[in-house]
């Protein structure tokens, strides 16, 4: 039977969600991407399933995947015509490796250079985030929403730091150490899409990181704008996921986080 693109991504996350709970506390293979942090046999193993399976039903579509463009060192690029997929297989590898149980699937569908579908799969929490565009955003089935909050001081942010490049972290830790003093506190989980879909559904008040590729925010950035946010870039440019910085939150606070790091010159 003929699937839907949106039948064929659920399904295709499924497997993948499958494989890591497999492989979850039995990595044998680990090697580290220059720049990029760690890779698994369950990275390449999920991504490999994912693909076929998304190839099999969807074979017009094009496909981006975290590991088969470090594996093929494909060139990263925005593409305004057609549709394709964009994938991290697992987002979170170290924290997967560690066996801490925070990690993700991300799955997006890029179509003339919007983002038409997104997905989030948490395994270990059973949590399954999708956002259709013009549909909203859903977990497990239930509508979800940005938060309403406008102060910082009542506000939980989240982000995440790129040691893999050290001139970078000095900003981070400015913006850190700025965003620290005035907010309820800031998690750093480990998973950026994790972390913007926990945005979408007002767990999180706001995230904000840089350096990040677009397999970690393609499907996070619908799945925000679909609840109600918005995502732009440290300059306050509407964002796209081949952009390098992310803001993800309510309005309001996105507008008074983009004031704020203005201020501190970075």
């Amino acid at each position: 039977m003929k699937k839907s693109r949106y039948e064929a991504a659920i399904e295709a996350v499924k497997l993948g969600r499958a494989c890591l709970l497999g492989y979850f506390g039995k990595i044998h293979n680990i090697e580290s991407k220059d720049k990029l942090g760690l890779v698994s046999e369950a990275d390449r193993e999920s991504e490999r399933i994912i693909q076929h399976y998304l190839q099999q039903h969807c074979p017009d579509v094009d496909f981006l995947g975290e590991e088969t463009t470090f594996a093929e060192n494909l060139h990263l690029s925005r593409q305004q015509k057609g549709a394709r997929w964009i994938l991290d297989p697992l987002d979170g590898t170290t924290n997967y490796i560690h066996q801490f149980p925070i990690f993700c699937i991300s799955l997006a569908l890029e179509v003339d250079g919007l983002i038409e579908l997104g997905i989030v799969d948490v395994p270990m929490l059973d949590q399954t985030f999708v956002a259709e565009r013009g549909k909203g955003t859903f977990c497990n089935g239930k509508r979800v929403s940005v938060s309403k909050t406008e102060k910082f001081s009542e506000a939980l942010l989240a982000t995440g730091f790129s040691t893999e490049i050290p001139e970078l972290i000095a900003d981070q830790i400015q913006i850190f150490s700025s965003m620290v003093k005035e907010t309820r506190g800031i998690r750093r989980a480990g998973a950026a899409a994790y972390d913007i879909a926990l945005v979408s559904s007002g767990v999180f008040d706001l995230f904000w990181e840089r350096n990040l590729k677009p397999w970690d925010t393609a499907a996070g950035q619908l799945l925000v704008e679909e609840a109600g946010g918005i995502v732009r870039t440290f300059t306050g440019q509407p964002f796209h996921p081949f952009e390098s910085t992310v803001v993800a939150g309510n309005a309001s606070l996105v507008e008074q986080f983009l004031e704020k790091i203005q201020n501190l010159k970075i």
